[in-house]
């Protein structure tokens, strides 16, 4: 695979993350304290929300970790290794953590939420997409993963033969 590929995929990697990042220092801390301002009743609140969201963050910026990882093995003709299975074994078990802290996110506001009379719909439907795509993520890694075994399999069956 050329250099220009990877490279190419190591700023997506960086585009996605970025956005992330920026949301988490400088965008949630003022959410959670416009929200304590708000609803003074419910701003006890604020610090597990950031808990929360900062623990949900973790596992995708490990996973984003893992794929330059993964990036790194391919540009240096090791995509064919246990690294590289290894690798896509952490990012799959990433992205079900992540949809397993998303969907317990959606059930915590689902539950404090419960009898006030609050439109929790975008809430609900964000953690769904949120959940998809992790899903998506999951499997598409672990089908890799499957395949890229019995391809080491069968490189290492044929370096024997020969």
């Amino acid at each position: 695979m050329k250099r220009g590929s990877t490279l190419f995929l190591r700023a997506a990697v960086f585009l996605l993350g970025t956005p992330v990042l920026a949301m988490c220092i400088f965008g949630l801390p003022g959410i959670a304290a416009r929200d304590a301002a708000a609803h003074p009743e419910t701003a006890y609140l604020q610090y597990p929300f950031l808990l929360g969201a900062y623990l949900t963050v973790t596992p995708f910026f490990f996973a984003l970790y893992q794929t330059l990882k993964l990036l790194k093995y391919i540009d240096h003709n090791k995509a064919f290794s246990e690294l590289s299975v290894k690798a896509l074994k952490h990012i799959k078990y990433s992205a079900i953590t992540l949809s397993t802290l998303v969907v317990t996110g959606i059930l915590s506001v689902f539950i404090l939420t419960a009898g006030e009379g609050e439109d929790i719909t975008g809430v609900i439907g964000l953690g769904f997409i949120l959940t998809f795509g992790s899903m998506v993520i999951a499997v598409f890694a672990a089908v890799l993963q499957r395949l890229l075994k019995e391809a080491i399999t069968i490189k290492s069956e044929n370096d024997l033969v020969v």
